[in-house]
């Protein structure tokens, strides 16, 4: 990739900390050196944000494609959507509104990708709550952008500096969890968890498996799922030449891979691999939709409504997520020529 690879910023509920979280990793000169980023939002809520983190000297560059931006330090360059105004949107505050103008920079990122006009999207946090009153009935980004690019087989990654998991379900109950650990989901996560990897440039990843049960049932004293659901889906995996472990005790698997033995650990449902990663990388990790015919990389945080408003609120996920995006984007080059 000759160019600094385009990435398009999604600005996230405008009534969180998305504005905020997004203008601050923008004052980052390292990202400029990287990439080129595009922010898809509102320029109001974005010169609001400037003030709450106190950046007023940054500039806005506004543009209607995104091969007019000049994409230079201290002036954000935005694809400005004009449908978040901040008289009516309270940071803070749930609403329809700002759900809806939400989905629309998700949309519009989404289809800047899939007509490569961008590299790869970066999304700030969504609210659900807002999403749903808006009339948009997704459980998040991931199902969002699988429906909108047609993808069928999609997970959600979750990277940081020492683990990185691939879930097999994420936000379901966990009695539904459980009934979607099945052989097929498993061996297609499995897929996606070698996939990922080779995404970020690990061309022959080693794959830890999590246990369903305590001690991966303990040779069946504690259920039959690794048995009968996991074990089918390794023996298919490991045929087809995959690099991958037995069902082993989620206890110490995590452990075991932020060691270094492995490179992805496959978790069978949302808080077994969630609860890991957020204590090694509350700040700093990274959410990854995986089987989109994009690239997507996300902060791993909400829109912590609590502190929107207050420029407190961290960007250090939001630039690990840019960091992640750059890094797949070459990746994808070289794979493709």
């Amino acid at each position: 990739m000759t160019k600094r690879p385009l990435l398009a910023l999604t600005l996230g509920d405008p009534a969180g900390i998305g504005p905020e979280v997004v203008v601050k990793a923008l004052q980052h000169t390292r990202v400029y050196q990287q990439c080129r980023p595009l922010v898809v939002g509102d320029r109001r809520m974005l010169a609001q944000a400037a003030a709450w983190v106190q950046a007023t000297a940054l500039g806005f560059d506004v543009v209607q494609r995104p091969d007019q931006g000049a994409y230079t330090p201290g002036v954000i360059t935005v694809l400005d959507l004009g449908n978040a105004d901040p008289t009516q949107i309270v940071p803070g505050q749930v609403s329809a509104d700002a759900g809806r103008a939400a989905v629309e920079y998700v949309f519009r990122a989404c289809d800047l990708a899939m007509a490569g006009e961008v590299d790869a999207i970066v999304t700030a946090p969504l609210n659900k709550e807002a999403m749903n009153l808006a009339g948009f009935h997704f459980a998040g980004h991931t199902e969002l952008l699988a429906e909108r690019t047609g993808a069928t087989k999609v997970s959600m990654l979750l990277t940081g500096h020492k683990l990185r998991v691939v879930h097999v379900s994420t936000h379901v109950s966990l009695a539904e969890a459980i009934r979607r650990v099945t052989p097929a989901r498993v061996e297609e996560v499995i897929d996606l968890a070698q996939r990922s990897c080779q995404a970020l440039g690990i061309d022959q990843p080693h794959i830890a498996i999590a246990g369903l049960n305590p001690h991966a049932s303990e040779g069946g004293l504690f259920g039959n799922e690794e048995a009968h659901a996991i074990a089918p889906a390794v023996a298919a995996a490991r045929a087809r030449g995959l690099n991958v472990s037995d069902p082993l005790p989620p206890d110490t698997v995590f452990l075991r891979a932020v060691k270094g033995e492995f490179d992805i650990v496959v978790a069978m449902y949302h808080d077994q691999g969630h609860i890991p990663m957020k204590l090694l990388a509350f700040d700093s990790g990274v959410n990854v939709s995986m089987g989109l015919p994009i690239i997507r990389t996300s902060v791993d945080h909400g829109t912590a409504f609590d502190i929107a408003g207050a420029g407190v609120a961290s960007e250090e996920s939001m630039v690990a997520a840019i960091d992640v995006a750059v890094q797949m984007a070459r990746a994808r080059t070289l794979h493709t020529g």
